[in-house]
C-alpha cells in the first residue's frame, strides 16, 4: 500500500514538473525591492505563483524596519502586549516584530531570502527627495548591486513610484533603478513597478514617469496583470485573494492594512514595464505573466 501511493505522488510530481515545464523553459528568479515590511502585500498572488506552482525564487530587499507604523498598532498593543502606538515603545520593539511577521508572511508565500537594509522609517512624506536626504544611499547602492550580481534574477519586482505615494516607496524604487543600472545590459533583471487595481470596474493609476527620475519612466501601454480573482478549487469557490489575505494576516501590529481584506470586489495585482528594460525583454515578460496566470494549484 506505501508503496502505491509513494508512486501515486511520484507521477503526480512528475506531471506537475511536465506542467511547468510547458508553461516556462526555466525557472523564474524574482527580486522584490520594498519599503516597508507588509508592502510585499501588493505582490502576494503573483508571488505565490511564482514559487508554489512555476517552482520559482523570490528574494525581498527591505528599506526600513517600519518602526514609523507605530502610529497604526493601537490594535497590536494587545497581541504583543506592549504599548506600541506611543512612538518611544513602537520604535524600540517595532523593527524586531516587524520583520517577524514579514517571515511569517514570507513564509506563506515563498519568499526564500531576506535583505535588511535597516534605512530610517522617519516619518510619513510623499516627497521622494527628502527620503533619499535621510537614507544612507551610497551604502544602499553597493548592497543592491551587489545582490543583483549575485542573485542572477529574471525580474526585479518594484513599487509604482506615482505622486500620491509614500515617499519611501517611492525611494525603494528609484535606488533599486540605479543599481540595476550597473550592471552590463544582458545581466540585469527586467524591472517591473507594481501596483494594484481594486476590480474589473476600477481604471486603476494612471502612471508615465516619477518627475525628475527617467528611470522609472515606463512603456506606455505595456502593463502586465494578475487577477487575484481567478478562480479555482471545487466549484471554483477559492481564489486567490485567500494568499493576499492570508499575508496581511501576519501583519497584527499594523491595522491599516487590514482594510484591504474588506474589498468584496477583491484585488487585480499590475506590473509596469520599465521602458530602461528595452523592447528586447517584452517577450519574456509576457510569457511569464501567461505563465502565472495558467498554472493552477
Amino acid at each position: 500500500m506505501k508503496k502505491l501511493l509513494f508512486l501515486a505522488l511520484l507521477l503526480f510530481s512528475t506531471s506537475s514538473l511536465f506542467a511547468q515545464d510547458s508553461l516556462l523553459s526555466y525557472q523564474p528568479k524574482v527580486l522584490l525591492v520594498t519599503a516597508h515590511p507588509d508592502d510585499d502585500a501588493l505582490f502576494s498572488a503573483t508571488i505565490f505563483k511564482t514559487t508554489k506552482l512555476l517552482g520559482g525564487i523570490v528574494d525581498l530587499a527591505l528599506m526600513t524596519n517600519g518602526e514609523g507604523g507605530y502610529t497604526y498598532s493601537t490594535l497590536g498593543n494587545y497581541i504583543y502586549g506592549l504599548e506600541l502606538d506611543k512612538e518611544e515603545i513602537g520604535r524600540q520593539y517595532l523593527p524586531g516584530i516587524r520583520k517577524k511577521e514579514l517571515m511569517a508572511g514570507g513564509d506563506i508565500v515563498g519568499i526564500r531570502n531576506y535583505f535588511f537594509f535597516d534605512q530610517p522609517d522617519f516619518y510619513y512624506t510623499e516627497d521622494v527627495e527628502e527620503t533619499l536626504g535621510k537614507w544612507n544611499n551610497d551604502w544602499v547602492h553597493e548592497r543592491l548591486v551587489e545582490i543583483m550580481e549575485k542573485g542572477d534574477y529574471d525580474f526585479l519586482f518594484l513599487m509604482l513610484p506615482f505622486d500620491e505615494f509614500h515617499g519611501h516607496h517611492k525611494a525603494s524604487a528609484v535606488l533599486a533603478l540605479r543599481a540595476m543600472k550597473e550592471l552590463p545590459k544582458e545581466n540585469r533583471p527586467i524591472a517591473l513597478q507594481a501596483f494594484v487595481r481594486r476590480g474589473a470596474d476600477d481604471p486603476g493609476i494612471s502612471f508615465t514617469q516619477l518627475e525628475g527620475h527617467p528611470d522609472t519612466k515606463v512603456m506606455e501601454g505595456e502593463i502586465f496583470e494578475f487577477d487575484r480573482n481567478q478562480p479555482f478549487g471545487a466549484n471554483d469557490r477559492l481564489n486567490y485573494n485567500i494568499i493576499a489575505n492570508w499575508v496581511i494576516a501576519e501583519h497584527k501590529s499594523q491595522g491599516t492594512m487590514q482594510l484591504f481584506m474588506q474589498n468584496s470586489t477583491g484585488i487585480i495585482e499590475q506590473y509596469w514595464y520599465n521602458e530602461i528594460n528595452g523592447e528586447e525583454g517584452l517577450d519574456k515578460t509576457a510569457k511569464f505573466f501567461e505563465a502565472v496566470n495558467a498554472v493552477e494549484p
